[in-house]
C-alpha cells in the first residue's frame, strides 16, 4: 500500500479487521518489519490522538519516528504555486517535500481545511504535493475532507462492541461554537457505507455532506426517527459543506441546542452506545451523563487509534520489503 486516503485503499475490509484483530492480540509480532525504517510524521495542525496513537504504533513496529510540527521549530512554509515570496514565509513546499522524503521511508501529513476556498480543500492540495514529490508512502492523519485512520477506528471499535451481526449506525450532526471541518464525516460515512452496517446520517437541513463521501447513504432529517432502533450513535458536528450553495461553504448555519445528545436522545435508541472522536465540547455534543455513562465507548475508541495506524504501518512497510 502506497497510499491511505480513503476506505477502498485498504482493500477487503473483513480482511482488514481481522488483521486489526491479530495485531491487537500482540502489538509487538512485527517489529521486525520496521527495523532501520524511519517514519515522518508532519503535522500543520493540533493533535493529540493521532500523534501519539500514530507514533506509538511505528514503535510497536520498531521503526524511528520523527515528529515535525511545521508550526514550531521549522521555516514557514509557502504552499501556493506562482507566488511571490516577498512575505513571512521562507521555504516553498516544493523544496521542502523532498528534502523530507531524503529522510525518511514512509510520510504521514496532517492538515485541515482553511475554509477559504471549497475547490481548494476538496482538491486536498497540500496532501496531493506529499505524494506527487515525496517519492515515499504517504498516509493521511486527517486532512481538508478525510480521517481515514479515525474512521478505521471506529470500524474496530463497532466490530467489537456490536450485539447483532448488522448494526444501526447512526452519524448525528450537533452544534459547535465554530465551524469545524467535514473530514471526519466525510471518512465516517464512506467507511459506514462500505461495511456492512445499517448506516444512517442525521442532519440539519443544508448540512448534506459531499455525494463524493456520503453518495448512497440514507439521510433522515428527524433526529428522533434516526435514533430509533440504534445500537451506535456517533455524534459529530462539521460545517457547510457547501454542496448546493458553495457560498455557504465552511459557515455555522444553525446551533440548534436540541440537537445536543443527551439521555432523552439516547432513549429513542436501542440502548445505543455513543462515540466520538474527541476533543469533545460536553454540553454541546454531548451531554455529562450520556458521556460518562456505561455505553459512552469514547476512550476505547480513541485507544484503537493506535490500531488502525499499525495495519495502515505495516501494510506500508509490507510494500517496501
Amino acid at each position: 500500500m502506497k497510499i491511505f486516503q480513503h476506505v477502498s485503499d485498504l482493500g477487503d475490509l473483513k480482511l482488514a479487521l481481522e488483521e486489526a484483530k491479530a495485531v491487537k492480540a500482540d502489538r509487538y509480532q512485527y517489529q521486525n518489519l520496521g527495523n532501520n525504517k524511519t517514519c515522518m510524521l508532519i503535522f500543520f495542525n493540533n493533535s493529540l490522538r493521532t500523534r501519539l496513537s500514530t507514533q506509538k504504533a511505528a514503535m510497536n513496529l520498531g521503526m524511528n519516528v520523527i515528529v515535525l510540527d511545521v508550526n514550531q521549530g521549522a521555516w514557514k512554509l509557502e504552499t501556493e504555486r506562482g507566488v511571490i515570496m516577498d512575505g513571512d514565509k521562507s521555504e516553498h513546499l516544493l523544496e521542502a517535500i523532498p528534502v523530507m522524503g531524503c529522510y525518511c521511508d514512509i510520510i504521514g501529513v496532517r492538515s485541515f481545511a482553511r475554509f477559504e476556498n471549497r475547490q481548494d480543500d476538496y482538491e486536498e492540495k497540500i496532501l496531493n504535493q506529499f505524494i506527487k514529490y515525496s517519492g515515499k508512502p504517504v498516509f493521511f492523519m486527517e486532512s481538508a475532507t478525510v480521517h481515514p485512520l479515525q474512521a478505521f477506528a471506529d470500524l474496530i471499535t463497532i466490530e467489537e462492541y456490536k450485539r447483532t451481526e448488522r448494526p444501526k449506525v447512526v452519524l448525528t450532526w450537533a452544534p459547535h461554537p465554530k465551524a469545524l471541518p467535514q473530514a471526519v464525516p466525510n471518512s465516517f460515512a464512506q467507511w459506514m457505507h462500505a461495511a456492512d452496517v445499517d448506516f444512517v446520517i442525521t442532519h440539519p437541513e443544508g448540512y448534506e455532506l459531499d455525494p463524493k463521501f456520503a453518495g448512497g447513504c440514507r439521510v433522515e432529517y428527524d433526529q428522533k426517527k434516526a435514533f430509533e432502533g440504534a445500537q451506535f450513535i456517533y455524534a459529530k458536528n462539521w460545517s457547510c459543506p457547501g454542496v448546493t450553495r458553495p457560498e455557504d461553504y465552511g459557515k455555522v448555519l444553525s446551533k440548534d441546542m436540541s440537537w445536543t445528545v443527551d439521555s432523552e436522545h439516547m432513549s429513542w435508541t436501542d440502548n445505543a452506545f455513543f462515540m466520538h472522536c474527541l476533543p469533545v465540547r460536553r454540553n454541546m455534543i454531548v451531554s455529562d451523563d450520556v458521556i460518562e455513562a456505561p455505553t459512552s465507548i469514547v476512550i476505547p475508541e480513541a485507544a484503537n487509534r493506535e490500531i488502525s495506524a499499525q495495519v495502515v504501518l505495516k501494510r506500508m512497510l509490507e510494500s517496501l520489503n
